[in-house]
């Protein structure tokens, strides 16, 4: 899958696909526009990518204090709020390959 056919899925369909790792899920459900189930599968992933993930989530919500933190967790780069989109598809290409 490719993070085209994710979001198109996101934009299409009641729930996600089968067979995605939890990180597509999360993605999946961050596109949906239901950050509390995007939530709730990133903070089970104690992995950096769960991490990753859960900076995005903490930047959409606007909690740039906590999407700080997660960033450092991750060992990646923070973002501006303006760089919501451009993260998602850094994350999904990561994720989906």
């Amino acid at each position: 899958m490719t993070p085209a056919q994710l979001k198109a899925s996101a934009e299409a369909d009641a729930q996600p696909p089968l067979g995605l790792s939890r990180e597509a899920q999360s993605l999946w459900f961050i596109k949906k526009g239901d950050w509390e189930a995007a939530h709730d599968i990133a903070q089970a992933i104690e992995t950096p990518t769960g991490a990753w993930l859960h900076a995005l989530l903490h930047l959409i919500e606007g909690d740039l204090g906590n999407a700080r933190y997660w960033f450092a967790e991750a060992g990646r780069p923070v973002k501006k709020l303006s760089q919501v989109d451009e993260l998602w598809d850094e994350i999904a290409e990561v994720v989906l390959r």
